[in-house]
């Protein structure tokens, strides 16, 4: 199975409601590499490395969500595998 990456920008309400925690959950249990991180702007970014199968699956979680958030659009960049990561990380808020 081939191994890819993605950088995702999940908006809608995905602040304050367990959003960064359900990915990085989500993450381990698929064994993707990557981290998961709020925006300023409201957003949250995660990019993930990983087998692509696995990865479409996490795709699907992410667009779905915690139970208290409300995910309004994913927009997805598809990026070539560069084992940039060792693990999935929550990253702290704004790059604090």
């Amino acid at each position: 199975m081939e191994k890819e990456a993605f950088l995702a920008y999940i908006s809608g309400i995905v602040q304050g409601v367990g959003y960064r925690y359900f990915a990085y959950r989500k993450a381990n249990e698929y064994g993707l590499t990557g981290y998961v991180k709020n925006l300023p702007d409201g957003r949250v970014e995660v990019f993930a490395e990983g087998k692509k199968e696995v990865l479409d699956q996490f795709l699907s979680d992410l667009k779905r969500g915690p139970q208290f958030a409300m995910v309004e659009d994913v927009k997805i960049e598809w990026q070539s595998y560069q084992q940039k990561y060792d693990k999935f990380y929550i990253e702290s808020s704004y790059g604090l």
